[in-house]
């Protein structure tokens, strides 16, 4: 498929712009400005050289549930609302968009449309990564003859050969979070899909690409490594499109994007957009965009987002790792020669599940529930599985339910906020071990962000039961910094790493105050969580 080359990517450093504008022989300062494209909202800030936000602007993602476990995005809707945050983050920030001198984007991962390559009109909307319309696909796969050949393959391969590669391939268990069965759903269930296919005309994208595309009017059809390799059709090893697994699924190559540095010029906006061409210098998925922003530069730097989901990354250099518990083996970034990965774990229903509480009328407003937990000494035995969207590593069961346990005519509002929010401690607790386990990385430092982080109790809950510390930033939204940060480094907006450290702000830092690592008072409560866990498993077989 001929597809036309963004411009040659610029240098990772070096300073490329002038960093103030002389108009009227007044020198104009020079910003960057970082989108995050989330689950639930759309954020936009102007950071200046100090990494201080002097304007924002946030949307609402406005979810679509066509059917029961399908959940979608309108395309246009996003882009107009892209285009909003913009340009309303730039006038709170009150200077000109000609001061923009870079734009940074994080996305959602895993989200993803396809589009007419001539028309740019999209044949369905985002299918994002919480739909579950392939769950049946997927179990059918990850029990298939076929599966069960390639596993077997595959070890003989690695016990012959050593290579890691094999051994990963041996433990591959499919998604419904990944991009590949619901494109492969789509494949067979949108005709004009398919038949742009086979006309070559049709364009696959998740949101960063999406978004690329609008911004440069079609002349861009690329992603960068982060964002593919979050796809589940990315070969971390090789560093490209996975030709096997496509090949496998049915999945055609000719309409995936190329995929180029995370620090890249990919272009300019068109002027038409918002008034001026401003050059795109990073896309980035958020999780990975959160990793950067948090300056988790070194190995053993752990990162943990609370957010509509928990994830927890853990920088493993230059290497991919290979997990025997479902840790997912994720490229960080990619800088001129620098590629760096991450392993991550993931637990999906965080803030689905305080959300769902809130909906319920357990408490009125998000702040309430850290006085709530707070004013009992215990969850009085109630424990909670936040397992809406199932269970992922290490347990890794797509059928497990969400589900309070231990109940009795004792418990209150309380007790039920409580347990809400030390599942999401233990959760973590259990993605950290391991974490620690399988990478064998000693622990450099742990950060948190996300809107969960700015909950006390859960952050003291979780540094009780690591039995680390934990630092919280004084901004929460890192993704935004993180491609901010990259966009910058990309234009010599700063001048490298080092810089960036010294820009990264705390706000508090929590001490382990209740038994250290092993969970001290937690203890019961944390063993008790996890046989309620397990009789939460397979819940929704069919057999």
């Amino acid at each position: 498929m001929e597809q036309e080359k963004p411009v040659p990517s610029l240098p990772i450093t070096g300073n490329h712009y002038t960093m103030g504008t002389q108009r009227n022989g007044i020198k104009q300062e020079s910003y960057i400005v970082s989108v995050d494209v989330g689950t639930t909202s759309i954020k936009c800030h102007v950071f200046d050289k100090k990494a201080q936000i002097k304007g924002s602007c946030t949307s609402k993602v406005i979810l679509l549930y066509p059917e029961e476990g399908q959940v979608e995005i309108d395309p246009e809707g996003l882009w107009r609302e892209f285009v909003s945050v913009v340009k309303g983050a730039v006038q709170d920030a009150g200077v000109q968009m000609r001061q923009v001198k870079g734009l940074g984007i994080s996305t959602q991962r895993s989200t993803f449309t396809t589009w007419d390559r001539n028309t740019g009109r999209t044949f369905h909307n985002f299918i994002t990564w919480q739909d579950l319309r392939a769950t049946d696909l997927v179990r059918s796969w990850n029990t298939s003859c076929t599966m069960k050949v390639i596993h077997g393959v595959t070890k003989l391969l690695y016990f012959l050969s050593r290579r890691k590669h094999f051994l990963a391939t041996s433990l591959v268990v499919f998604s419904t979070q990944h991009v590949t069965f619901r494109l492969a759903w789509a494949l067979t269930h949108y005709p004009e899909l398919s038949c742009a296919v086979s006309e070559g005309t049709c364009c696959f994208g998740t949101i960063d690409t999406w978004l690329l595309y609008k911004l440069t009017k079609g002349l861009v059809h690329a992603t960068d490594y982060s964002n593919a390799s979050a796809t589940g059709i990315f070969d971390s090893y090789q560093m490209c499109w996975s030709s096997l697994l496509c090949s496998l699924v049915s999945l055609p190559l000719s309409i995936l994007p190329d995929i180029l540095d995370t620090g890249y010029n990919y272009g300019s906006t068109d002027p038409s957009i918002f008034g001026v061409p401003i050059p795109i210098m990073s896309l980035m998925a958020d999780q990975q965009a959160a990793m950067f922003g948090e300056c988790c530069f070194d190995v053993g730097d752990v990162k943990i987002t609370m957010g509509t989901g928990t994830f927890m990354n853990i920088n493993t250099g230059n290497k991919p790792h290979t997990s025997m518990s479902g840790l997912y083996p994720v490229v960080g970034w990619k800088l001129g020669p620098e590629v760096v990965y991450l392993a991550e774990g993931n637990a999906a229903d965080t803030g689905t599940a305080i959300r769902w509480a809130q909906e319920l009328e357990l408490f009125s407003d998000v702040r309430e529930t850290e006085l709530m937990a707070g004013s009992v000494d215990d969850s009085d035995g109630v424990c909670f599985v936040p397992s809406f969207s199932g269970l992922q590593a290490p347990l890794n069961d797509p059928q497990a339910c969400a589900s309070f346990m231990g109940l009795k005519p004792s418990t209150t509002k309380q007790h039920l906020v409580r347990a809400i929010l030390e599942s999401v401690a233990f959760r973590s607790k259990q993605l950290y071990e391991v974490m620690l386990r399988e990478t064998n990385i000693p622990i450099n430092k742990i950060r948190a962000d996300g809107g969960v982080c700015t909950n006390n109790f859960v952050m003291q809950l979780i540094a009780d039961v690591f039995g680390r510390q934990v630092t919280r930033p004084a901004h929460h939204d890192m993704s935004c910094l993180g491609a901010a940060f990259v966009a910058g480094l990309g234009m010599g907006f700063w001048s490298g790493k080092e810089e960036l450290k010294k820009l990264q702000t705390t706000e508090r830092e929590f001490l382990p105050q209740r038994g250290g690592g092993a969970g001290g008072g937690y203890l019961p409560g944390l063993r008790r969580w996890e046989r309620a866990l397990q009789r939460s498993m397979n819940w929704y077989s069919k057999e």
